[in-house]
């Protein structure tokens, strides 16, 4: 019986282990004044958002989730929770912020100043995600 408590217990301290490396550390992402400044230039039109959905699916929906909610299939696999591209908070994010961050990368999240060379490219992925 003393064993099975035991077992139990080892299980549980892993479960939540597990759980808390998926908790971000609430570190805030600092983004540089000249990116909350920065505006837009790219419309949030059908075409912008028709190139930024193309992008999305390939370079972030596997952990962002097809709908943008942080639940892609490579999301249990992170040290970081994914962001929520419906929630309030994203929405309340300027364009810029958003551009830098996805330029720039921490953490779980990669730069795709290699991957997604293109400025614009990167203005029609915020035009889309800001859609979700």
């Amino acid at each position: 019986m003393k064993k099975l408590i035991f077992l139990i217990a080892i299980l549980a301290s892993i479960v939540c282990l597990h759980s808390f490396r998926h908790i971000s550390t609430g570190d805030p992402w600092v983004v540089p004044d000249k990116y909350l400044k920065m505006k837009n230039p790219v419309a949030s039109d059908a075409a912008s958002l028709k190139a930024g959905k193309v992008l999305f699916e390939k370079h972030c929906q596997s952990c962002h989730g097809k709908t943008g909610k942080g639940d892609g299939t490579k999301a249990a696999t992170l040290d970081t929770e994914p962001g929520d591209f419906t929630s309030k908070t994203f929405k309340a994010e300027v364009d810029g912020a958003i551009f830098y961050k996805t330029q720039t990368g921490r953490k779980d999240m990669p730069t795709f100043k290699t991957k997604i060379p293109d400025e614009e490219d990167i203005w029609n992925l915020v035009n889309y995600m800001k859609s979700l």
